[in-house]
């Protein structure tokens, strides 16, 4: 039987107090397919009570008792594998192949990531006299996007638990079923009742209650600046940690001696992976001045491999956007980087021509586009690439830096020694360097505008933690 019209509170799913429903868009075909229940502050209230009434027994669980849960967890989420995998391709518009080796691929990762995390990690030291113990902090929201739904709700939940807290979720009612699969993970994995809930529904009617509920400890919130500015004033009231993985919008540094042939054509897919939904995608790629047409001719070409189709299709790369309200913004924006006089050097506004519905986007690349247009300051969350010339390093280091967002930055470069100089200039949470493979380890999290907070492994299990300092403990 589906729980597409549940909720899971207390260990059981359940009905929403007052019924309503809100349809499920398939990005590919703009019409829905199934509907989901959207709850109300009643439930939001059922959900936090029974997270509230767990956090006694859960928090005084033994590492060892918490880690036996994860790992089962784990063995449940592996046989719903392809489950997992066809619900995110459906809701999202992920390509079929995508969705299994990237966005399930991930919650796995995460899961794995923080049990290995979790068997290494300390939760108290002595300094002198005094005992420092790390202690649950207590009932928590997570509030998790519909662009990578499984990395999200994974790499919340699973450290979460690991803390010793108990957990209401709300996953993006645009992108909801994947996160309804999950929580069955959850109750097959027999999670103690109370322990993690979810409850579907909008932000203004049940993220923002979760955010000021005077029962809840602690906010994670992922989404955009716009959104957690609202998720932060509103949990301010009630004075609780808010952790924050915001918007991007990163720079692609391709220094001189890079391979550059291989430098734009790389920069150039990851900045189209996941439909370019992705707050840490590689946006602005910065090239040295004398070689930007020679990157402009290089990026066109590898934007033009991208096959735009059916995510049901196992040689499709980029599937549409999610939404018809995505679709939109990212049509304003490219128009806007047509009209601000930037170089269109393939793709542009519109479906591509063999595709007549759906939110498809045609992979596209601006050149000579300078600071200040729109397109280089605003996230645009498609597949769209600014080329941006820079002078020497102090220019692309400055160019860089000039953004309100610091979640991610990259280097390319033949030289390590020179790559490092510059990724320590950049003013980003993560900065990767020659394209290294998606580190589950490394802290993830941003400066400035894109949020506070890090998530994944043992930074993700410390965000969950309240310190407590026992002094005269004893020798």
């Amino acid at each position: 039987m589906s729980n597409h019209l549940n909720f899971f509170i207390d260990g059981k799913w359940v009905a929403p107090v007052v019924p309503a429903t809100l349809d499920v868009i398939d990005p590919s075909t703009e019409e829905a397919y199934t509907k989901i229940s959207v709850g109300s502050k009643t439930d939001v209230d059922r959900a936090v009570a029974a997270a509230k009434a767990a956090f006694p027994a859960f928090s005084q669980t033994s590492k060892a008792e918490r880690l036996k849960l994860l790992k089962h967890i784990l063995e449940v989420y592996n046989a719903r594998y392809e489950d997992i995998a066809q619900a995110v391709s459906q809701e999202m518009g992920a390509p079929i192949t995508w969705a299994r080796e990237a966005q399930a691929w991930a919650g796995r990762a995460h899961m794995e990531s923080t049990i290995k995390a979790l068997e290494d990690y300390e939760f108290s030291e002595k300094r002198g006299t005094t005992m420092v113990v790390k202690e649950p902090i207590g009932v928590c929201a997570l509030i998790t996007p519909w662009n990578w739904p499984l990395n999200q709700i994974v790499c919340k939940v699973a450290p979460a638990i690991a803390a010793g807290c108990t957990v209401v979720l709300k996953p993006s009612e645009i992108a909801p079923i994947s996160g309804i699969v999950f929580s069955e993970v959850m109750e097959a994995a027999g999670t103690p009742k109370g322990v993690y809930n979810m409850v579907n529904g909008t932000g203004p009617d049940v993220g923002q209650v979760m955010a000021g509920h005077p029962d809840v400890d602690m906010v994670s919130f992922t989404g955009s600046t716009r959104a957690g500015i609202i998720v932060a004033r509103t949990a301010a009231e009630t004075v609780k940690r808010v952790a924050q993985e915001l918007g991007g919008k990163s720079a692609n540094i391709v220094l001189p001696d890079a391979d550059f042939e291989k430098a734009v054509r790389k920069g150039v897919n990851a900045c189209f992976g996941n439909s370019g939904q992705s707050c840490d995608a590689p946006t602005r790629m910065l090239v040295p001045a004398a070689r930007h047409d020679e990157a402009l001719v290089i990026a066109k070409k590898a934007a033009e491999a991208h096959k735009v189709g059916d995510p049901r299709s196992e040689d499709t790369r980029l599937g549409p956007v999610v939404s018809h309200i995505q679709f939109d913004k990212i049509q304003r924006l490219i128009e806007a980087g047509i009209a601000e006089g930037a170089t269109l050097v393939t793709g542009g506004p519109g479906r591509p021509e063999h595709l007549n519905r759906g939110y498809y986007v045609r992979p596209t690349v601006f050149g000579h586009v300078t600071p200040g247009m729109t397109i280089e300051k605003e996230e645009i969350f498609g597949p769209v690439l600014s080329v941006i010339s820079y002078d020497d390093d102090d220019d692309a280091v400055r160019i860089a830096n000039d953004t309100v967002y610091g979640l991610a930055a990259y280097v390319q470069s033949g030289d390590i020694d020179h790559a490092r100089k510059v990724a320590g200039r950049l003013r980003a949470g993560q900065v990767s360097i020659n394209y290294p493979e998606w580190d589950t380890f490394a802290p993830f999290g941003g400066y400035k505008q894109s949020g506070n907070g890090r998530e994944y492994a043992d930074w993700a299990i410390h965000d969950f933690l309240e310190i407590k300092g026992i002094i005269g403990y004893g020798a």
